[in-house]
């Protein structure tokens, strides 16, 4: 018989169970499976849609575009140089030769050397021979035997073009030109299992992805160099979960495509190190020029050491600002690099012993970024703005790396000087609060007078703070214009024209320094200047006028010449904005410190103007010629007449204002004129340099500091540097041209010096046949000179540097007109107010007309 089974509740609710938990583990298998493949489906996604990412970026070209290289100009080495072979093989390693046989090679044995250019080379392949000898370069054989006076070396590399609007320099490095222990130090500090990983350290990444939501700061480092890689490449520098997320998909991509040599060969070049003045300095290559000053390539340990600490924090781990912090990150890396087995416990502590060497912070000395600037600039306008920063050109310009050098380092030293002048200028009494100080700016501009390249420029104190460059600001050329004044009555002279009743100009030309109106422009227009400290030194010789930079006595013989005369030899000169009215003589007129430099060349350079240029060459990265640049240049003076007045500027520097280069420690041949207006201004020149220093204020205020005193200095400091460099310290005494006879001047007679004189003398120039004829000790056939002996007046007034000729001043001043026509030689235009007549010898005895306004001129007799 049948038997029907009946189940408790237990037992139902049992099944029951069993049933809901299968259903549920069928729910949750499907739902893992859907969630898998949702997030395959999405993985996959992002990582194709990041494999066009990566692809677009690689397919835009390489991934560090080769950018436009600035080089130095060539440094030529000459037959008596001081120069050892060994100097000149650094010279060459530095420029890559050797290390890059296309460039060039060289052999040194003892104190020979032999170079060889390469095909991509700036200079031809011919090579040479230099034999030198107890560092003094004896001679040079061309290599088909032929003696050389000179031989050129391969320029050096000053810096690139930055890369973009960011201003981020770089220079690109191979994984073989990396040092071993620069890599060792990298992997130690930063990335321990960067040859075994795939790419990501789960475990790391898992530990910071907690703390960072624990903490709700996105601060936890756990990235590897491939991701570090990945994040400067494609991703902006926020700290979101998303843009971990696509970082650690890019990071794949990399992986999946590069291997580790490769990848950690980019990340050598991407890496920020921190900032330089004004330009982000991006990759080892540029970080060990910038902070040693050397080639990666030839790091040591603790340098590679210091690199790799700073990739943490730039900013914070400056070596410059942060000494303290830098070694001790460095001496942590060191830790770690035994930790990993990359040096042993001594080598470490070899290492930290060793001090922080940091190449000098100065920008301006290393790379000369208002240099770099204004190449840039010139490029644009002569060969286009075709993005020149990516298309690997090689830029040969005239620059000196060494001068550059010198010449920041003068800024430097002088700047600190005038600061310390102008605080004290800002002294406040006890208790009072000091106001604001403004402190100047400066420029320095260096040339070389017979080609007229800019061996060294400076544009500011600091380029980090200010990229306004002042080399090319036009500011009030000031006294150091005076001489073209001069200038031109030379070549009047030159001309075979008078100085109306004064003759012929000379040095001993007497000019009247006194209080005077002069007007112009038909009467509507008057100028009353006034010397520099107010005081007037009565009838003075124009050697005296111009060393004790007078000014009454220079618009006086402005007058003579001609205001226009003067103004147009000034734009002959490059100082475009001179126009002839009475200020001119003054140097009111604008120019630029570059301007002014090319205008000196005229008196250097036998009358030639030079037009200062700064390129070169451009040409393609096979050493192929783009474009060549020629310089300009202009004979604008009779060469007599520009040595006539380098004499008067000689004098400037011996005895006149100019002479507190003297003071400064400057003790070689050379030429000078300060300048002093709103402005400190000087120019000055030897035999292979010119260089003009300006300082004053942005806001145009009074400086208020000479120019002997802000300028003169900063000259003195550089040009003693620059005389210490092999290549300008050949400085040789000025050689008169033809047609010019020096001449030894007896000071209270103004008459030729001989032994029977006192020693009391200088030296002067004259132009041939216009000297005195009888010494000191002859009384001459002009019997006016017996009474000029008895008396001491007249011709012989002294015009020595230590004289200052006292007269009374004038109750009034004397009221000159200024004819439209300027005057050259002939009789002024007899409808203008007729001149004032020299004082006749018995008014120079007995004083009689001294303070009289000038009278209409009388009948001719």
């Amino acid at each position: 018989m049948a038997v029907k089974l009946k189940y408790g509740d237990t037992a139902r609710n049992a099944l029951k169970s069993s049933s809901f938990h299968s259903k549920l583990l069928r729910v949750a298998l499907i739902a893992a499976l859907a969630v898998l493949v949702i997030g395959a489906s999405v993985f996959g996604y992002f990582y194709y849609h990041y494999q066009q990412v990566v692809d677009d970026r690689l397919a835009a070209g390489p991934i560090f575009a080769s950018v436009s290289q600035i080089y130095a100009a060539p440094r030529e080495v000459r037959d008596g140089q001081k120069l050892s072979a060994s100097a000149i093989a650094t010279d060459l390693r530095h420029a890559g030769y050797n290390a890059n046989p296309q460039l060039g090679t060289f052999q040194l044995n003892g104190d020979n050397i032999f170079i060889k250019p390469g095909a991509e080379s700036f200079h031809t392949t011919d090579g040479a021979t230099i034999n030198t000898e107890g560092g003094v370069v004896q001679s040079i054989t061309a290599e088909n035997g032929v003696a050389l006076s000179a031989y050129e070396l391969e320029p050096q590399l000053i810096t690139a073009l930055s890369e973009d609007k960011n201003r981020t320099k770089r220079r690109l490095v191979s994984y073989n030109e990396i040092p071993p222990h620069l890599v060792q130090a990298v992997i130690a500090i930063e990335d321990r299992s960067f040859f075994e990983h795939g790419g990501i350290n789960y475990l790391r990444t898992a530990k910071c992805g907690f703390e960072d939501i624990v903490s709700h700061h996105m601060s936890c480092g756990g990235s590897t160099l491939t991701q570090q890689l990945a994040r400067g490449f494609f991703l902006s520098p926020e700290k979101k979960i998303t843009r971990k997320l696509r970082e650690i998909m890019i990071t794949f991509q990399l992986e999946a495509r590069f291997n580790k040599k490769q990848i950690f060969e980019m990340y050598a070049n991407q890496i920020n190190l921190g900032q330089r003045g004004s330009y982000a300095i991006n990759g080892f290559g540029e970080a060990a020029q910038t902070f040693f000053g050397k080639n990666l390539s030839q790091l040591d340990t603790a340098e590679c050491a210091l690199l790799a600490g700073t990739i943490q924090s730039p900013s914070r781990l400056n070596p410059y600002r942060h000494p303290e912090r830098s070694m001790e990150r460095r001496n942590l890396v060191l830790d770690s690099m035994v930790e990993t087995g990359a040096l042993t416990e001594s080598e470490a502590n070899r290492a930290k012993a060793e001090p922080l060497r940091l190449a000098p912070p100065n920008i301006d000395g290393s790379e000369a970024p208002y240099f770099v600037d204004l190449v840039h600039d010139q490029l644009v306008k002569r060969i286009g703005d075709q993005d020149l920063s990516h298309q690997s050109l090689r830029i040969y310009t005239s620059l000196d790396p060494d001068l550059q050098r010198a010449a920041s380092e003068a800024v430097e030293v002088g700047m600190r000087n005038v600061d310390e002048i102008v605080r004290k200028q800002h002294k406040t009494p006890k208790g009072e609060e000091p106001g604001p100080i403004t402190y100047p700016q400066v420029a320095l501009v260096a040339i070389n007078p017979h080609t007229g390249q800019i061996l060294a420029l400076v544009g500011g104190r600091n380029y980090g703070v200010s990229q306004l460059n002042h080399a090319v600001s036009e500011r009030p050329t000031g006294s150091i214009f005076k001489p073209f004044v001069y200038a031109a009555a030379y070549n009047t002279s030159l001309n075979n024209m008078s100085l109306g009743d004064s003759g012929v100009f000379t040095a001993l030309t007497q000019l009247e320094d006194e209080p005077t109106t002069f007007t112009y422009d038909n009467g509507r227009q008057t100028y009353t200047p006034n010397n520099f400290k107010g005081d007037f030194r009565g009838e003075v010789t124009a050697a005296y006028a111009l060393a004790h930079s007078l000014n009454n006595a220079t618009i006086e013989l402005g007058q003579k010449v001609g205001f226009d005369n003067v103004a147009a030899l000034a734009r002959a000169s490059g100082i475009t904005n001179a126009r002839g009215t009475p200020s001119v003589s003054l140097g009111s007129y604008n120019a630029t410190p570059i301007d002014m430099a090319g205008a000196y060349t005229v008196f250097a350079n036998n009358g030639v103007h030079l037009t200062p240029w700064m390129l070169a060459s451009v040409r393609n990265p096979n050493g192929d010629i783009v474009s060549d640049f020629s310089p300009e240049a202009k004979q604008v003076m009779d060469p007599r007449a520009a040595y006539l007045t380098q004499s008067l500027l000689e004098g400037a520097m011996t005895y006149g204002t100019a002479a507190a280069v003297r003071q400064h420690g400057f003790v070689g041949p050379g030429a000078g004129k300060t300048g002093t207006s709103h402005d400190a201004w000087f120019a000055g020149y030897t035999s292979n340099l010119i260089c003009i220093i300006w300082v004053g204020n942005d806001d145009y205020t009074d400086v208020k500091i000479e120019g002997a005193h802000a300028a003169a200095p900063i000259w003195a400091e550089f040009m003693k540097r620059a005389i210490q460099l092999p290549q300008y310290s050949d400085v040789k005494s000025f050689t008169p041209p033809q047609g010019v006879t020096v001449a030894r001047i007896d000071k209270p007679s103004s008459l030729l010096a001989d032994p029977t004189c006192p020693s009391n003398s200088f030296y002067v120039a004259f132009l041939d046949g216009t000297a005195p004829v009888n010494t000191c000790s002859q009384m001459g056939e002009n019997p006016q000179n017996f009474i000029q002996k008895i008396f001491g007046i007249g011709g012989s007034k002294p015009s020595a540097p230590d004289t200052n000729p006292s007269v009374p001043t004038p109750a009034a001043p004397i009221v000159r007109t200024v004819p439209n026509t300027p005057p050259d030689g002939n009789a002024p235009d007899a409808t203008q107010p007729a001149q004032p007549k020299k004082k006749n010898f018995l008014q120079k005895i007995f004083g009689g007309g001294k303070d009289k306004q000038p009278q209409p001129a009388p009948p001719p007799q």
